[in-house]
């Protein structure tokens, strides 16, 4: 669990099917659909890759827009919460690289919220898989600031936020959260606050040593890497944060 960053997945994974459904809309680009249906017509199809903070909250909203949502992870447990947070208004499938393939390619909305934290994100949506994807369909990489998990997915912005490839609407805004910045501010300062206090309280030293969470948010001491992830990516070597501290 990564608690600073856990308020600013939320905002992303609540803001996500909300801009899915505005890229659907032709205006957008999208295939001029509206994502919950009418009595009478088929909700959109929503697949959601990854079932963390992001996921949870991009499927709530989802779900709450009357969309036909499906949850992709590779974790049972995760996908075990989804059903008891949602029951039978949301489908779950365990993450296959052949089960993504199938139900990106049938989708209208694919959200990508796949997290490794500290590292890049996997590329679980291939050119092969958007091209075979419906014209007008859309996908919102959550996971862009991390690479994006689609290999057409580059960084946008929120005043240039989408582009088109093989006819698939990509929405790809780094820090989704900047959109909505009075929420996401409240938001991020709720969950920093009590570790503000307990370095100004205690000193970084022991309140790194007090707190497991705190401690694993440090990156560099010393001139050392104390990040496993961010060594691996810059092949550097890595020390431990209880290594470093005690030196």
């Amino acid at each position: 669990m990564l608690p600073l960053l856990a308020p600013m997945s939320e905002v992303a994974g609540r803001m996500a099917p909300q801009a899915g459904a505005h890229c659907l809309e032709n205006a957008a680009g999208g295939m001029g659909i509206l994502l919950g249906g009418v009595p009478g017509v088929l909700p959109a199809r929503v697949v959601i890759l990854g079932g963390g903070v992001a996921g949870t909250n991009a499927a709530q909203i989802a779900i709450g827009l009357g969309a036909d949502v499906t949850v992709v992870d590779r974790s049972l447990d995760v996908l075990r919460r989804h059903v008891a947070t949602f029951g039978s208004r949301v489908k779950t499938a365990h993450g296959t690289r052949e089960l993504i393939g199938d139900l990106v390619t049938g989708a209208d909305l694919v959200i990508s919220t796949v997290l490794v934290p500290g590292a890049a994100a996997p590329k679980l949506i291939t050119r092969q898989m958007v091209a075979a994807m419906k014209t007008g369909s859309v996908i919102v990489d959550v996971a862009i600031d991390q690479g994006g998990a689609a290999e057409t997915s580059r960084a946008t912005t929120h005043s240039d936020p989408t582009y088109v490839v093989d006819g698939v609407v990509h929405y790809c805004v780094a820090n989704m959260p900047g959109g909505v910045a009075r929420t996401s501010t409240y938001a991020l300062n709720n969950a920093t606050l009590p570790f503000v206090l307990a370095l100004a309280d205690k000193g970084w030293k022991q309140a790194l040593a007090d707190d497991p969470h705190l401690a694993n948010g440090l990156n560099v001491h010393a001139g050392r890497l104390t990040n496993a992830a961010v060594a691996e990516a810059l092949r550097e070597s890595f020390t431990s944060p209880a290594q470093a501290l005690a030196a």
